[in-house]
């Protein structure tokens, strides 16, 4: 496994930050908070280090500026405080970090700009690009347009994705709790902490709790599903406090914080993206024997399918679903959703005749395919 090691010998890293770290409710933004992270980040790049911000906050800012009412917003009344709140927030990055002489840059990313092939190739050129002559962006989802159907809904997973996207090494999620413990710890005092994680089991992802802030979306259910992401694409992961003042520098100094290690085999960018993918266009639904088979590197075959939900393409993105219902991968599909029902549970010497031509063998190439869940190989679960 990977060790941990300082934060100065990280290439790239992708700091997220919630919301109730940077907004209060009643006063609005915590500058001094912010400049204080802001000194963290100036200290890393000057080592070398590429740093990337995903930054909550705009529309617990705007509303604060709006002085709109407390409790759940409208969706109008929502990205209208992102309207208003997306400036004062890039306007408050900027000036804090020209402290020391570092210039930032807005980037607002939709859910399709990083599902979409196209679209998340030209996001990550301007993120390289900005990062390349030296200056932080700063990332956001552009609620100012996106809605229930289609958005992130939180930053942690939005992070992950762009931590994979720029081939970052290390993606540090910020929030208001220290890192992952065997249950939620405000509901079970004899919670275990856990320093370390070396792979994300279903284990590990049954301690997920919910969200413990009213300004903050996402609970450790959407950390857990970062680092699913972020950890298959070999990127390591931090989950730490950001309560206190200079936050990175706390890490540095041995403040308590769980880290996830990198996978030791990192899909290429192409695999990468697949995985990450937040809604794909259908589901396959395979049994016992074909979860064996994938957990093992091998191609998903037609016989393995037990059946197919959702229409989708041939090159759509697709879940894998177990017998028990979790999901165990995502992949390609090689065949639209009508041709793939007519094959489902045959042989693959039969698809020529159902179909009428010789199409692939498989339903999901191991190329097109990556796990995005601990599966336990055939000498495992005989253990």
């Amino acid at each position: 496994m990977t060790s941990r090691k300082p934060l100065d010998r990280y290439r790239r890293i992708v700091i997220k930050i919630g919301s109730a770290l940077l907004v209060d409710r009643k006063t609005g933004l915590k500058k001094s908070w912010l400049d204080g992270i802001c000194a963290d980040i100036a200290g890393l790049k000057a080592k070398g280090v590429d740093v990337l911000v995903v930054s909550s906050g705009a529309i617990a800012l705007g509303r604060s500026v709006l002085d709109l009412p407390s409790g759940a917003l409208k969706l109008e009344e929502s990205q209208a405080a992102a309207a208003v709140g997306q400036i004062a927030l890039a306007r408050a990055w900027s000036e804090s970090l020209s402290h020391d002489g570092i210039v930032a840059g807005q980037i607002l990313l939709t859910l399709g700009d990083t599902e979409e092939r196209r679209r998340y190739l030209n996001a990550r050129a301007t993120i390289n690009q900005l990062l390349k002559i030296g200056a932080v962006p700063i990332i956001n989802e552009n609620d100012t347009v996106a809605t229930s159907e289609i958005r992130y809904g939180d930053n942690d997973r939005l992070a992950a994705r762009v931590a994979t996207m720029t081939g970052a090494d290390l993606l540090i999620l910020l929030s208001d709790i220290d890192g992952l413990y065997t249950a939620p710890p405000h509901l079970d005092p004899d919670a275990r902490f856990l320093e370390t994680i070396a792979e994300i089991t279903p284990e590990i992802e049954a301690m997920a709790g919910g969200a413990a802030s009213e300004l903050s979306r996402g609970g450790m259910r959407t950390k857990i599903d970062a680092g699913k992401i972020a950890t298959g694409a070999g990127c390591a992961m931090i989950i730490a406090s950001g309560k206190t003042d200079n936050p990175l520098s706390s890490i540095e100094n041995g403040a308590r914080s769980s880290w996830f290690a990198p996978s030791g085999t990192p899909v290429t960018a192409r695999k990468t993206w697949i995985a990450g993918q937040l809604q794909p266009a259908g589901a396959l639904h395979v049994d016992e024997g074909a979860v064996t088979a994938l957990g093992s590197g091998k191609s998903l075959l037609p016989a393995g399918v037990r059946s197919i939900s959702g229409q989708f393409g041939r090159g759509d993105t697709v879940a894998v679903i177990g017998p028990g219902g979790r999901e165990i991968a995502r992949g390609l599909a090689g065949y639209d959703a009508d041709e793939a029902r007519q094959i489902t549970g045959r042989k693959s010497s039969e698809i020529e005749a159902i179909l009428g031509y010789p199409g692939r063998a498989a339903m999901v190439h191991r190329d097109d395919l990556v796990m995005t869940a601990y599966v336990k190989t055939k000498d495992e679960a005989h253990a």
